[in-house]
């Protein structure tokens, strides 16, 4: 029986995903004690910019680290149609991010709550790591 997830199209799956990806950006900006609105909008764009997501899933590509389902979902987003116009980057940038969201959105459809722990856990900790050592 195919789940929700199985009958939405990239786009409505990103929808989705943008947001439960972005909670888990927010609670760890607070908890690390960014609490200023300014402070949390510029520090989360590191996070959730089309350029990072972009960075990050083909970070989790390039070491088999999706499922082959995700990377159905992941595809399905990135080749879906949008009709609105990438801000601040080229359109594969902005597609590979969609095919970001889009893994999340899904994962989300599907229950699979510990799935999405750890790979918003792992993104976070590679963008981090990048800060940390310069490569922002």
């Amino acid at each position: 029986m195919s789940s929700l997830a199985d009958q939405l199209n990239g786009i409505a799956l990103a929808y989705l995903g943008d947001s439960v990806y972005e909670v888990f950006v927010r609670e760890h900006l607070l908890t690390c004690g960014v609490t200023r609105p300014n402070q949390l909008q510029r520090q989360a764009v590191a996070f959730v910019s089309a350029k990072a997501q972009a960075k990050l899933i083909q970070k989790l590509q390039d070491g088999n680290q999706l499922t082959e389902r995700e990377l159905l979902f992941y595809h399905r987003g990135r080749n879906a149609k949008s009709y609105t116009k990438a801000k601040h980057t080229d359109v594969i940038t902005y597609r590979m991010s969609t095919g970001f969201e889009a893994v999340f959105g899904s994962l989300k459809l599907d229950g699979q709550s510990q799935r999405i722990d750890e790979l918003a856990h792992w993104c976070i900790a590679e963008i981090e790591k990048e800060h940390i050592n310069g490569n922002t």
